[in-house]
Formats: structure tokens, sequence, C-alpha cells
């Protein structure tokens, strides 16, 4: 295991990430809030650049030679995108503005397909991305939204999932790695179980696809939906996977251009997958630096990543537990490199003011899991969350600033 880490060398890889070298409050940036977006290395960079300075033109349906080098360049990145995620064809590759597009493609969809009580089956560790298009999805149709409770470690209770399970069950949806705890989630026996009740499932890949490589037809998940942010991407951009024959029974999620067959005012028939759930001009830029990011991150090996950042999160666990009164959120054995800690009665945003003084990154507050604070009964965490990009050294940054920030708040 010792051989693997050493392959990946840190000191190098940071050298491709520009903003690694800046300071913030005359201090060198320690970047630990990788949770909600990742940094972007050089070459993606370049490649948006190269977009705007070479061929920006609109694509689809241009037969001039910008048009047609982008609508190559677009096409080549759904490719890469469905390779690394091995879904079985490229058209199961919806490009989208990002996770959140991504869920209430598949929510909105889904309002034909229930009828008034229905169950659609949520985790109690959810995004609000990915609670609130169901709650709607409820009020629209009168199915009833069940939900998986969590328990103090942040784990989901299982035995509870197998009771809300039934003939009733129509849709299963659940992260694969809570951003707020960083409990990695089981969800191939959530999947397999809810397809033995003829469920269909979504899982919110956000959090996980910077440290896990999934494969959606090993998984056999019905639709994985992410967000090019969190993988070295630019933001505004993501992906919804969808097994072609769950696409096919959606309806098209907005009208306009690109998504049609033909228009006439008596009636419009609409084109075939992927382009089905793209109406308008997409992201052009943002979805080609998306296959860029993902050349970069399987250049450098998920293996080796998955391996360093667990590394990062023992070490970085046992130093904060050393400071006195620091309590951890989200302690299951299996989680990636996200800690989620308070300290006696201090509240986050005080610790998380003054450690950005210090020049330390870090994100405090709900991080958009308000249930899962309202379970611990605290307004919100102090969450550092670890990338392959980032060192031990900085985690003594980050220890030796937290121990400050409590002496002057104590």
């Amino acid at each position: 295991m010792q051989k693997e880490i050493d392959m990946l060398d840190v000191q190098k890889i940071r050298e491709d990430f520009p903003i690694l070298k800046r300071e913030v409050n005359g201090k060198p940036l320690v970047y630990f809030d990788n949770a909600a977006t990742s940094q972007t290395p050089q070459v993606v960079i370049d490649a948006i650049v190269d977009y705007y300075s070479n061929y920006n033109a609109n694509i689809h349906r241009g037969v001039h030679t910008l048009s047609q080098e982008a609508t190559d360049a677009y096409e080549i990145a759904r490719k890469k995108v469905q390779n690394h995620f091995n879904a079985e064809h490229a058209h199961e590759i919806i490009l989208t503005s990002g996770t959140t597009h991504s869920i209430n493609i598949v929510a909105t969809g889904f309002t034909n397909l229930l009828t008034k009580g229905d169950e659609i089956i949520v985790s109690a560790l959810e995004h609000h991305s990915n609670i609130v298009p169901w709650q709607m999805l409820c009020e629209r149709t009168g199915a009833v939204l069940k939900v998986i409770p969590m328990n103090v470690e942040g784990e989901l209770v299982m035995d509870v999932y197998d009771q809300l399970l039934s003939e009733k069950t129509k849709l299963v949806f659940t992260n694969h790695i809570s951003n707020a705890l960083g409990t990695i989630n089981p969800i191939e026996e959530i999947i397999q179980k809810a397809h033995n009740v003829g469920a269909a499932v979504l899982i919110d890949g956000a959090q996980s696809c910077p440290h896990i490589k999934p494969d959606v037809q090993d998984l056999d998940v019905d639709f994985y939906v992410a967000s090019a942010h969190k993988l070295c991407g630019p933001t505004g951009v993501g992906l919804l996977y969808g097994k072609s024959a769950w696409l096919n029974k959606l309806p098209p999620y907005q009208g306009g251009g690109e998504m049609i067959d033909q228009v006439t005012f008596e009636k419009t028939t609409y084109a075939g997958l992927p382009h089905k759930f793209e109406a308008g001009t997409p992201n052009i830029c943002g979805g080609i630096a998306f296959g860029v990011a993902l050349d970069y991150m399987n250049s450098i090996g998920f293996d080796n990543i998955a391996e360093y950042e667990n590394e990062l999160l023992d070490y970085g666990t046992k130093k904060l537990l050393e400071i006195e009164g620091l309590r951890i959120y989200g302690t299951s054995k299996h989680k990636t490199s996200v800690i989620s800690f308070n300290i006696d009665n201090i509240h986050p945003y005080d610790i998380g003011s003054i450690v950005d003084k210090l020049g330390v990154a870090v994100r405090t507050g709900h991080h958009c899991a308000q249930p899962i604070m309202d379970f611990y009964k605290i307004p919100g965490t102090i969450r550092a969350s670890f990338s392959f990009y980032n060192t031990k050294e900085e985690i003594d940054i980050l220890v030796a600033s937290v121990k400050k920030a409590k002496m002057m708040l104590s």
C-alpha cells in the first residue's frame, strides 16, 4: 500500500494547480473546501482558453469548419464521460448544468409515471438537491415520500430500509457519499433491494466521483448524476446517466432548439437520445473541459487517489481529535476524506472566520444537508474536505489554526 501512495507525487501534482500558489490574508492558501468544489488544473484551464481562442462556435447546427470542430470536440467529451462511467451507450450520457439539473430532469420526468399512493424513498443523508425535487414531485402526484433514517455514526439504518420497501415503491434515491459527513453508503445493496420490488434507483454521485470511479453497468443503477466541478472540471456542467429504457420513458424536460425532430404549429416531434434532454445551446466549452478533467484525473489514477486521501483522512482525524472539546460528526468505518466537526459550544461560523484569516479555507454551516444537522441538534459544522493535491503539512496548519481560534473564542 505504501508503495502505491509513494507513486503519487503530490508536490508535482500541486504544480498543476495555479491557485495553490496564491496567498490569502498574507498566508499561503490551504484549501480544504474540496467537497464544495475542487480546484482546476492548468490543463483544464488551457482547454477553456483554447476553445474560446480557436474554435468558439455553436454545435450540431452548422456546416462551417468552426461548428464542426466544436461539435466533434463536444461529442468526444461525451464519449470520454461514457467511458469513464462505463455506460453501455454514449446516448445514455446527458450533459447537463450539474447534479441539481440532472436530478430535476428525472424528478420532473416521473410526474406522469406516478399516481397517488405510490411511494418513493430518500435517505436521511441527502443534500437538499436530492430532497426538494422529490418533495415537489410528491406535491404534483400525490406520491408519498419515505425516509431511510440514520444513526449517530452517520450511517443509514438498513433494517428500516428493508421495511420501507414494498410493491408501492416506485423510486429510490440516495447519495453515494454524504457531502456533510463523508459516509460511503451501501449503494450496491440499496440498488439490488429496490430492483427486487421493481423500483428504479437514482444515485447522487456528486461527492463520490472525485474519490471513486463508478461503473454504472456493474452497479446496475438506473440513473447516476454528478458535477464536473467536483472532478477538477469547470462549474456549470455535469451529467445524467440513465439506462436507455428509462430515458426513453421520460418526456423532455425543456422545449426549444436542439431537442426537436420536426416542428410545425400543429405538432412537434422530439429528437432521440441524448438530444431529447439537451434543449438550447449547451455549455460547450464546459463539456469539452469536463472531458479534459476526466483525462487528467485518470492519468493520476483513482486507486492512487483513494489510497492517498484515506491516508490524509486518518492523519487529519487523529490530529484534530487531539484538540480538547472537539467532536467529529460522521464516524462510519466506510467514509471518504471529509471531516465535519465542532468544538464545545463555539459556533462553527466563528471558527471558520478565524481560520480564514490564517489562510485556511473550510466550509461552515449545514452544507445543504439541514436534516442531518437537525438530527444532531446543532446549527452546523466546520467541514474540512481533502483532495489528492492536499498534504499532511496543510493539515498541521489547519489544526494549529483551529487551536488558535478556539483559544480566541473560549
